[in-house]
């Protein structure tokens, strides 16, 4: 960045908080969010309250009690939050994600603080673990909601609830759980998603699947190797048989699965014993390109039926993804409708880089996990704050990449539309000096392709330097269409979206001279020259004939 940019940056913050001045009722509150959003994207090494507020030049006392004492409303501000998202963001294709983070602590006394897995060190360690929802498209990416775990021995110790200032009405809640209430606030407050994708920890969670489906979302679920579920749908009896009422001692349910049902079966097992599968080919699909190239891998796929409360549900699809270098076997479950592209749900199942990143650059750049506050209130408005301030980092990153690629094509368009012009003029000498020898020049008006060297025309990539496009490919700098996915060779599990082909040209046309190419003794009619024999005779050297 220069030093314009850097100034911009700074002008720009004051209009992005002021869109959550009404989460605050005192104006010194609101100055205190300025501060401590400012500390955030500083270059502090260590960004928790004391350095952040002796950089401002305010008593870290203040900034303390910005996060634990002050009154303001934390929920406003995760839904303003959302609503600008929404508002500014939308998208048809957008992905939600849900995922979990860990952030290492010393000590007994931070909320929620046990040892537990923590993914940020990959091991279990003595730690706090928050669970978020997130929001991607293209190169855009942003935190929606954060919410801490609370474990078990926290909801049932009533002194460590009290120490930390734990509301009575938070108990102990799994993380799906979690995860489905932060989606129902964010599907309230407008936003929108083609599909959510998560991990097998929160796959394997029936309920969390049957909320999303009573949301109406659709998913694309990473399951564990251990998930149940039929290929063929068993058969189920809505009443008892004549057989069963007369046998004594015999009691079912209504409805029930028949006696003569296949039992439900692990998806590995179905991998591998399922006709379906064991006659299908691994067909390979290159998904998208990521930071370390393509991805691709072999897929197999066939409709599925989970199992809920003994019975088969509506039909699913079970995606089974194999790495070709490391033989790696993914399953994934999906309740997309029939005629969904397979290399659509493929890049959901492999999309939670996004929020990878997210995690990576608050902890990274903005002191996400430097908090050093214990309090419950104290740690879910750091959290809160930090999202405000990533989503301004990633909106201000947006809108100068578009700036300057913007720049860049206004630059190279005069070069180009000179060159053209240059090439034009040189065309036309060319035609007048064929006129002096008798040639016949060729009538723009009846010309096929266009003029290119004219004044006003833009080349292929946008209508004039207002159009210009910014790539929101992956991080490598692919693609900038989420739709650009090969297409995999042979039938595919269900149809997919069609592909336009240009009409081609029969044999004879292909064959036949064009209108534009006449042979020698084919007669042409000029206006002004007559009939001209040789059109296309070579002429004479323009040095020599000067």
């Amino acid at each position: 960045m220069d030093v314009e940019q850097i100034r911009r940056v700074g002008r720009a913050l004051p209009r992005f908080l002021s869109e959550f001045a009404d989460c605050f009722g005192r104006s010194d509150t609101r100055a205190q969010l300025k501060v401590y959003v400012k500390g955030q994207m500083s270059d502090l090494p260590r960004k928790s309250v004391e350095p952040m507020a002796l950089r401002a030049g305010v008593a870290p006392r203040s900034l303390q009690a910005f996060l634990g004492l002050a009154s303001w409303d934390e929920h406003r501000l995760v839904d303003r939050l959302q609503h600008i998202v929404a508002r500014d963001h939308a998208h048809p294709w957008a992905i939600g994600i849900v995922d979990e983070t860990g952030m290492r602590k010393d000590g007994r006394h931070t909320a929620c603080v046990q040892r537990q897995w923590c993914g940020s060190v990959g091991k279990i360690e003595n730690s706090v673990v928050s669970v978020h929802t997130g929001y991607a498209v293209g190169a855009f990416h942003a935190v929606l909601d954060s919410d801490l775990f609370v474990p078990q021995s926290w909801a049932e110790d009533p002194a460590k609830r009290k120490e930390v200032g734990m509301p009575d009405d938070v108990t102990h809640r799994s993380k799906p759980t979690i995860a489905l209430t932060q989606i129902e606030r964010a599907l309230s407050n407008g936003i929108r998603v083609a599909a959510w994708t998560f991990d097998e920890h929160y796959g394997q969670s029936y309920a969390f699947l049957d909320g999303l489906d009573r949301l109406g979302q659709t998913y694309v679920a990473e399951v564990p190797c251990t998930f149940h579920g039929w290929i063929k749908e068993p058969a189920v009896l809505s009443r008892r048989t004549p057989r069963e009422m007369r046998e004594q001692g015999t009691q079912h349910r209504s409805p029930h699965l028949s006696k003569t049902a296949a039992p439900v079966s692990e998806v590995r097992n179905l991998l591998n014993h399922s006709p379906v599968f064991v006659r299908q080919k691994w067909t390979a699909i290159h998904i998208k390109n990521g930071e370390k190239g393509a991805i691709v891998r072999e897929v197999k796929t066939a409709r599925f039926h989970m199992k809920r409360n003994g019975l088969p549900t509506r039909p699913h699809w079970l995606i089974v993804t194999r790495d070709p270098q490391s033989g790696e076997l993914k399953f994934f479950v999906s309740n997309a409708s029939a005629g969904t592209p397979l290399e659509w749900l493929l890049y959901v199942a492999y999309s939670r880089w996004p929020i990878e990143q997210c995690f990576r650059e608050e902890k990274d750049e903005l002191g996400f996990d430097h908090f050093e506050v214990r309090g419950w209130q104290s740690i879910h408005r750091h959290l809160h704050v930090s999202q405000v301030s990533h989503l301004f980092v990633n909106r201000m990153r947006q809108k100068l990449a578009a700036e300057e690629s913007l720049t860049l094509c206004r630059r190279e368009i005069p070069l180009i539309c000179e060159a053209r012009q240059l090439a034009a003029k040189s065309a036309q000498d060319d035609q007048n000096i064929a006129v002096m020898h008798g040639a016949t020049p060729v009538d723009e008006a009846t010309n096929n392709e266009p003029d290119r060297g004219r004044a006003g025309f833009f080349p292929p990539w946008g209508a004039g330097p207002s159009e210009a496009r910014v790539s929101t490919g992956e991080p490598d700098g692919g693609s900038d269409s989420l739709w650009a996915i090969a297409m995999a060779a042979g039938p595919a599990p269900w149809p997919s979206r069609g592909t336009h082909h240009p009409p081609r040209r029969r044999a004879g046309d292909r064959l036949s001279p064009s209108s534009q190419h006449r042979s020698e003794d084919q007669s042409h009619e000029n206006q002004e020259t007559g009939t001209v024999k040789n059109r296309h005779r070579s002429r004479p050297n323009q040095i020599l004939f000067g």
